[in-house]
């Protein structure tokens, strides 16, 4: 499985985690965070002296990775946590608690197997039911397949609010992803035909793992389970859907994403798949390590997201595509000061 991702990426940065969690040098039994993030944050990261300050000092630090592909947007982030790190597995196993702000005005987790009714919360503005109701293969304003375009033809808009309406609509498409994934996967996620060209869900996600930098703690497995899910098992997991409404850009976002989350003896590691977003973005996924500090107390969480998004390539790209990096790396920035000050007040 390990041939799937960049094998140059990934052997360096398993071999400086292998060596790191093997045995501790003098040098490194005297440092200031665990050594296999020591190494990772050295080796791998690159941190100067005056971000490793900054960490220490409990001040979230942010990197933009360079990205072959111009469509692909990644970003680490690390903070130091002053909590038990049984609050952060806890609050991942709550996504529907810790997932809510201005940032996230609906987050709800989706039963197994999937039902309606798990969507009963989804409610779309006049825009996008204005939009729905002109939507058609090839110029759609939200990201549909051939199917869900070819339903909302088949809706009479003249026959009650069109709000309620296209939200019931909508209510309807996730259901119907949520459960063709839980079923057959990636191969199973939409072909996208609101634009000139299909685009498949299933394709950009591969695309995206390809790109992915090295991971501390990353197993070499979890690339596998993402990819093969659900014949795919990841012992020692557990896992769940869930949907939201994000407030990115100028439009409102719906997502669905896929969480998992494992438990080992050194790391809690959580990666959050999206499945489907209303816009903006093709594929993305958010990897988030939590490593115990004895010496200091709390715990190291450190994050590397990455997603492929539209609007970044071609000459528009080029006034486009800076905007959108600082942005998600102001965002990251934001989501690590916010989950240190939740985790370490308790809430």
């Amino acid at each position: 499985m390990e041939r799937r991702f960049r094998s140059g990426w990934l052997a360096v940065g398993l071999a400086v985690l292998a060596c790191a969690l093997s045995a501790q040098s003098p040098a490194a039994s005297g440092a200031s965070v665990p050594p296999a993030l020591e190494a990772y944050f050295t080796d791998v990261v690159g941190l100067t002296a005056a971000e490793r300050q900054q960490l220490l000092s409990g001040v979230p630090v942010t990197r933009l990775y360079e990205s072959i592909s111009k469509e692909q947007v990644t970003v680490f982030g690390a903070i130091w946590i002053d909590a038990p790190i049984a609050r952060f597995t806890q609050a991942q196993r709550q996504i529907e608690t810790f997932e809510r702000g201005r940032a996230f005005p609906v987050t709800r987790r989706v039963s197994s197997p999937p039902r309606l009714d798990d969507f009963r919360d989804l409610r779309l503005g006049p825009d996008e039911a204005r939009s729905l109701a002109t939507c058609r293969p090839g110029s759609c304003e939200l990201k549909l397949d051939a199917a869900a375009i070819a339903e909302l033809s088949s809706i009479d808009w003249r026959s009650g609010d069109r709000v309620e309406l296209a939200s019931r609509f909508m209510q309807r498409t996730l259901h119907r992803y949520a459960t063709a994934y839980e079923r057959g996967g990636n191969t199973a996620l939409p072909v996208y035909r609101d634009k000139g060209e299909p685009m498949a869900v299933d394709e950009e996600f591969r695309e995206l793992l390809l790109q992915l930098p090295p991971l501390p703690g990353f197993l070499p497995d979890i690339g596998g389970y993402l990819l093969e899910y659900p014949r795919a098992w990841l012992p020692g997991s557990t896992s769940y859907l869930y949907w939201q409404e994000t407030l990115f850009g100028l439009k409102p976002t719906l997502r669905l994403n896929h969480l998992t989350l494992l438990e080992t003896s050194r790391e809690v590691v959580v990666a959050s798949k999206m499945l489907y977003a209303s816009h903006y973005f093709r594929s993305a996924l958010e990897v988030r390590i939590a490593v115990p500090d004895p010496a200091r107390g709390g715990f190291w969480l450190t994050t590397v997201s990455s997603s492929r998004a539209d609007g970044l390539t071609g000459f528009t790209g080029l006034f486009v595509r800076g905007r959108v990096r600082g942005e998600v790396r102001k965002g990251i920035e934001t989501v690590l000061r916010n989950t240190k000050t939740r985790l370490e007040a308790g809430t």
